[in-house]
Protein backbone atom coordinates (compact mmCIF):
# COMPACT_ATOMS: atom_id res chain seq x y z
CA UNK A 1 0.00 0.00 0.00
CA UNK A 2 1.28 3.53 -0.70
CA UNK A 3 2.77 5.61 2.05
CA UNK A 4 -0.53 7.96 1.35
CA UNK A 5 -2.72 5.61 1.34
CA UNK A 6 -1.18 3.89 4.46
CA UNK A 7 -1.63 7.27 6.30
CA UNK A 8 -4.98 8.51 5.12
CA UNK A 9 -6.19 4.95 6.45
CA UNK A 10 -4.32 5.47 10.02
CA UNK A 11 -5.96 8.45 10.36
CA UNK A 12 -9.60 7.03 9.54
CA UNK A 13 -8.57 3.84 11.80
CA UNK A 14 -7.92 6.64 14.24
CA UNK A 15 -10.80 9.10 13.83
CA UNK A 16 -13.06 5.96 14.11
CA UNK A 17 -11.05 4.43 17.76
CA UNK A 18 -11.65 7.97 18.40
CA UNK A 19 -15.50 8.12 18.02
CA UNK A 20 -16.15 4.57 19.41
CA UNK A 21 -13.64 5.71 22.69
CA UNK A 22 -16.34 8.93 22.94
CA UNK A 23 -19.43 6.61 22.62
CA UNK A 24 -21.77 6.99 25.24
CA UNK A 25 -24.87 4.75 25.52
CA UNK A 26 -26.28 2.91 22.95
CA UNK A 27 -28.44 0.07 24.56
CA UNK A 28 -31.39 1.47 26.71
CA UNK A 29 -33.61 3.96 25.13
CA UNK A 30 -36.43 4.35 27.65
CA UNK A 31 -35.53 6.15 31.15
CA UNK A 32 -38.08 3.84 32.64
CA UNK A 33 -36.64 0.62 31.73
CA UNK A 34 -32.90 2.70 32.87
CA UNK A 35 -34.30 3.34 36.52
CA UNK A 36 -35.63 -0.08 36.80
CA UNK A 37 -32.06 -1.51 35.37
CA UNK A 38 -30.08 0.53 37.70
CA UNK A 39 -32.38 -0.56 40.99
CA UNK A 40 -32.31 -4.05 40.29
CA UNK A 41 -28.86 -4.71 38.62
CA UNK A 42 -26.07 -1.88 39.88
CA UNK A 43 -27.93 -0.52 43.29
CA UNK A 44 -29.46 -3.95 44.46
CA UNK A 45 -27.06 -4.10 47.18
CA UNK A 46 -26.27 -0.54 47.42
CA UNK A 47 -29.31 1.04 48.52
CA UNK A 48 -28.14 4.50 49.89
CA UNK A 49 -28.96 7.95 48.44
CA UNK A 50 -26.10 10.05 46.52
CA UNK A 51 -26.84 13.42 48.36
CA UNK A 52 -27.61 12.60 51.84
CA UNK A 53 -26.55 8.81 52.38
CA UNK A 54 -29.52 7.53 53.23
CA UNK A 55 -30.96 4.03 53.02
CA UNK A 56 -33.61 2.88 51.42
CA UNK A 57 -35.64 -0.02 50.44
CA UNK A 58 -36.59 -2.73 47.40
CA UNK A 59 -39.67 -0.62 46.93
CA UNK A 60 -37.85 3.08 47.28
CA UNK A 61 -39.20 3.96 50.63
CA UNK A 62 -36.52 6.26 52.69
CA UNK A 63 -35.37 6.15 55.93
CA UNK A 64 -34.62 9.92 56.37
CA UNK A 65 -31.26 10.98 58.45
CA UNK A 66 -31.72 12.41 61.92
CA UNK A 67 -32.02 15.97 61.26
CA UNK A 68 -33.46 15.93 57.95
CA UNK A 69 -35.59 18.91 56.72
CA UNK A 70 -36.82 20.07 53.85
CA UNK A 71 -38.06 23.52 53.16
CA UNK A 72 -40.54 22.40 50.23
CA UNK A 73 -42.10 18.76 48.29
CA UNK A 74 -42.13 17.24 52.02
CA UNK A 75 -44.59 14.60 49.85
CA UNK A 76 -41.71 13.78 47.66
CA UNK A 77 -39.58 13.04 50.47
CA UNK A 78 -39.80 9.97 51.71
CA UNK A 79 -39.13 8.35 48.77
CA UNK A 80 -36.28 8.27 46.05
CA UNK A 81 -35.97 9.39 42.58
CA UNK A 82 -33.48 9.25 39.78
CA UNK A 83 -31.27 11.99 39.94
CA UNK A 84 -30.07 13.24 36.62
CA UNK A 85 -26.50 14.65 37.56
CA UNK A 86 -26.26 16.62 34.35
CA UNK A 87 -29.86 18.23 34.11
CA UNK A 88 -31.95 16.39 31.35
CA UNK A 89 -32.99 20.03 30.79
CA UNK A 90 -29.33 21.19 30.11
CA UNK A 91 -29.02 18.91 27.38
CA UNK A 92 -32.00 19.01 26.29
CA UNK A 93 -32.64 22.51 25.19
CA UNK A 94 -29.83 21.11 22.60
CA UNK A 95 -32.87 19.76 20.89
CA UNK A 96 -34.65 21.33 18.41
CA UNK A 97 -38.03 18.92 19.93
CA UNK A 98 -37.03 20.74 23.11
CA UNK A 99 -36.94 24.12 21.86
CA UNK A 100 -39.84 24.30 19.06
CA UNK A 101 -42.08 20.79 18.86
CA UNK A 102 -42.34 18.48 16.06
CA UNK A 103 -44.59 17.05 13.70
CA UNK A 104 -45.13 14.12 15.58
CA UNK A 105 -46.06 15.89 19.32
CA UNK A 106 -49.39 16.26 18.78
CA UNK A 107 -51.49 15.12 21.98
CA UNK A 108 -54.74 13.88 21.75
CA UNK A 109 -57.07 16.92 21.56
CA UNK A 110 -54.98 17.73 18.42
CA UNK A 111 -52.79 19.98 20.73
CA UNK A 112 -49.15 20.40 19.88
CA UNK A 113 -46.83 20.25 22.47
CA UNK A 114 -42.74 20.43 23.08
CA UNK A 115 -40.25 20.00 25.48
CA UNK A 116 -39.23 16.99 27.33
CA UNK A 117 -42.28 14.73 26.36
CA UNK A 118 -41.86 15.40 22.67
CA UNK A 119 -37.72 15.24 22.71
CA UNK A 120 -38.50 12.35 24.40
CA UNK A 121 -40.86 11.02 21.98
CA UNK A 122 -39.27 12.72 18.27
CA UNK A 123 -35.67 11.94 18.94
CA UNK A 124 -33.54 8.81 19.75
CA UNK A 125 -30.32 10.45 20.43
CA UNK A 126 -32.33 12.43 23.85
CA UNK A 127 -33.61 8.94 24.35
CA UNK A 128 -29.90 7.40 24.73
CA UNK A 129 -28.89 10.80 26.59
CA UNK A 130 -31.89 10.55 29.15
CA UNK A 131 -31.23 6.71 30.07
CA UNK A 132 -27.73 6.97 30.20
CA UNK A 133 -27.26 4.80 33.62
CA UNK A 134 -23.89 6.75 34.54
CA UNK A 135 -25.79 10.04 34.72
CA UNK A 136 -27.83 8.78 37.13
CA UNK A 137 -28.49 8.30 41.24
CA UNK A 138 -30.71 7.51 43.82
CA UNK A 139 -31.93 11.02 45.50
CA UNK A 140 -34.47 12.38 47.81
CA UNK A 141 -37.47 13.15 46.20
CA UNK A 142 -37.50 16.29 47.88
CA UNK A 143 -33.42 17.22 46.99
CA UNK A 144 -33.79 16.21 43.33
CA UNK A 145 -36.94 18.95 43.13
CA UNK A 146 -35.03 21.47 45.12
CA UNK A 147 -31.83 20.75 42.98
CA UNK A 148 -33.62 21.32 39.73
CA UNK A 149 -31.65 22.16 36.57
CA UNK A 150 -28.74 23.99 38.25
CA UNK A 151 -25.16 23.91 37.92
CA UNK A 152 -22.97 23.21 40.51
CA UNK A 153 -21.11 25.70 42.01
CA UNK A 154 -18.98 26.38 45.85
CA UNK A 155 -21.82 28.39 48.05
CA UNK A 156 -19.60 29.12 51.32
CA UNK A 157 -21.64 31.39 53.00
CA UNK A 158 -25.17 29.68 52.71
CA UNK A 159 -25.94 27.15 54.98
CA UNK A 160 -27.14 23.63 54.22
CA UNK A 161 -30.24 23.17 52.51
CA UNK A 162 -31.91 19.71 54.44
CA UNK A 163 -31.07 20.22 57.88
CA UNK A 164 -28.05 17.56 59.09
CA UNK A 165 -27.64 16.73 54.93
CA UNK A 166 -25.24 18.90 53.43
CA UNK A 167 -26.23 19.53 50.61
CA UNK A 168 -27.09 23.31 49.53
CA UNK A 169 -29.35 24.66 47.27
CA UNK A 170 -29.37 28.72 46.73
CA UNK A 171 -30.45 30.50 43.79
CA UNK A 172 -29.73 29.33 40.71
CA UNK A 173 -26.86 27.07 42.33
CA UNK A 174 -26.24 23.70 44.36
CA UNK A 175 -23.36 23.03 46.30
CA UNK A 176 -22.80 19.11 46.67
CA UNK A 177 -21.25 17.52 49.93
CA UNK A 178 -17.59 16.48 49.27
CA UNK A 179 -17.85 12.91 49.24
CA UNK A 180 -19.89 13.38 45.92
CA UNK A 181 -18.19 15.89 43.97
CA UNK A 182 -15.44 13.39 42.66
CA UNK A 183 -18.21 10.79 40.70
CA UNK A 184 -19.96 14.26 39.63
CA UNK A 185 -17.20 15.60 37.83
CA UNK A 186 -16.40 12.58 36.35
CA UNK A 187 -19.92 11.80 35.58
CA UNK A 188 -20.00 15.36 33.94
CA UNK A 189 -17.06 15.13 32.04
CA UNK A 190 -18.14 11.88 30.96
CA UNK A 191 -21.55 13.20 29.14
CA UNK A 192 -19.81 16.08 27.59
CA UNK A 193 -17.42 13.90 25.68
CA UNK A 194 -19.61 11.37 24.85
CA UNK A 195 -22.63 13.75 23.19
CA UNK A 196 -21.67 16.24 21.08
CA UNK A 197 -25.28 17.96 21.99
CA UNK A 198 -23.66 18.60 25.53
CA UNK A 199 -21.43 21.53 26.12
CA UNK A 200 -20.22 22.65 29.03
CA UNK A 201 -19.16 26.25 29.92
CA UNK A 202 -15.27 26.80 30.42
CA UNK A 203 -16.34 27.91 34.55
CA UNK A 204 -17.95 24.21 34.76
CA UNK A 205 -15.09 22.40 32.96
CA UNK A 206 -12.86 24.35 35.29
CA UNK A 207 -14.84 23.11 38.03
CA UNK A 208 -15.33 19.72 37.19
CA UNK A 209 -11.10 19.02 36.28
CA UNK A 210 -10.37 20.42 39.83
CA UNK A 211 -12.54 17.93 41.32
CA UNK A 212 -11.92 15.33 39.12
CA UNK A 213 -8.60 15.78 40.68
CA UNK A 214 -9.19 16.43 44.36
CA UNK A 215 -11.63 14.34 44.68
CA UNK A 216 -10.47 10.37 44.69
CA UNK A 217 -13.20 7.52 43.87
CA UNK A 218 -14.11 5.10 46.49
CA UNK A 219 -14.41 1.26 46.36
CA UNK A 220 -18.43 1.57 45.05
CA UNK A 221 -18.06 4.04 42.26
CA UNK A 222 -15.33 1.84 40.89
CA UNK A 223 -17.97 -1.31 41.05
CA UNK A 224 -20.61 0.79 40.13
CA UNK A 225 -18.98 1.99 37.05
CA UNK A 226 -17.91 -1.59 36.38
CA UNK A 227 -21.73 -2.62 36.91
CA UNK A 228 -22.82 -0.28 34.00
CA UNK A 229 -20.18 -0.52 31.60
CA UNK A 230 -21.52 -4.31 31.88
CA UNK A 231 -25.16 -3.43 31.26
CA UNK A 232 -24.67 -0.38 28.63
CA UNK A 233 -21.71 -1.62 26.79
CA UNK A 234 -19.52 1.22 26.86
CA UNK A 235 -16.52 2.59 29.68
CA UNK A 236 -16.82 5.67 31.33
CA UNK A 237 -13.15 6.25 31.32
CA UNK A 238 -12.61 9.32 33.47
CA UNK A 239 -13.96 6.75 36.38
CA UNK A 240 -11.90 4.03 34.89
CA UNK A 241 -8.61 5.65 35.20
CA UNK A 242 -9.29 7.49 38.45
CA UNK A 243 -10.02 3.72 39.81
CA UNK A 244 -6.46 3.03 38.83
CA UNK A 245 -4.68 5.54 39.44
CA UNK A 246 -6.29 5.04 42.83
CA UNK A 247 -5.21 1.31 43.28
CA UNK A 248 -8.79 0.28 43.45
CA UNK A 249 -9.30 -2.83 40.74
CA UNK A 250 -12.51 -2.83 39.18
Amino acid sequence: MPLLKKTAFGLILAFAAGLAAAAGNTQIESFNQAKKTLEREVYQDHRITFYCQAPFDSRKNITLPAGFTTPKHEKRAHRIEWEHVVPAENFGRAFSEWRDGADVCVDNKGRNFKGRKCAEKANREYRLMQSDLYNLYPAIGAVNALRSNYNYALLPDVPPTFGSCPMKVSGNRAEPPEYTRGAIARTTLYMAESYPKYRLSSQQRQLMEAWNRMYKPDEWECLRAKRIERIQGNENHFVTEACRAAGIRQ
